[in-house]
């Protein structure tokens, strides 16, 4: 037991030991950030009416993702959709409420949710459901507004302790406005 006490101790200060030393030189500069996005992300928003699909019983549209999102690398990017809810507030007046899809509605029906698949170069948004979703309620499949934030994959890695269901923390973060 005394041995292997002595053994940790020596080794604890020889590691120590081993810290001391002049610090080497900087490393060399990243590459800038794509043109106009400061490496940072890119956000717009597009208001639409959904698609019925009978065969599939649901409903969807495409949005395309604009030409100047253009990262370093998009098949890695990180995308984010947020759905607009427009919210009464005390005292009269409106208030804009964004919530991050896949998002969840329990009605009398059933269940629909709102969920999204992306490629490069579009988002397909999607209505899903439990129940024949042919008579849905036009407040949810028209004139709706989706705000979408692209961020590129080493930005988002490096901010992982951001909230991301949280637009208003995700626009501060990354110093992102809307098109």
């Amino acid at each position: 037991m005394k041995k292997l006490l002595s053994l940790l101790i020596l080794t604890s200060v020889f590691f120590t030991a081993c810290s001391d030393g002049d610090q080497g030189p900087p490393g060399p500069p990243g590459p800038p950030g794509a043109d106009g996005l400061d490496g940072l992300g890119y956000t717009y928003e597009r208001t639409i009416d959904f698609d019925y699909f009978s065969d599939l019983n649901y409903y969807s549209q495409l949005i395309d993702i604009p030409d100047e999102v253009a990262t370093i690398e998009p098949e890695s990017d990180a995308v984010l959709v947020y759905r607009l809810e427009i919210l009464e507030a005390d005292g009269g007046g409106t208030i804009d409420s964004w919530s991050l899809i896949p998002q969840n509605f329990f009605l009398d029906e059933g269940t629909i949710q709102y969920v999204y698949n992306y490629t490069v170069s579009d988002i397909e948004i999607i209505i899903d459901g439990n129940y024949d979703l042919s008579n849905l309620s036009s407040r949810f499949t028209d004139n709706q507004t989706f705000r979408v934030v692209v961020i590129p994959s080493a930005t988002f890695e490096a901010n992982a302790d951001v909230d991301f269901s949280n637009l208003e923390q995700v626009q501060n973060r990354f110093n992102l406005t809307f098109d």
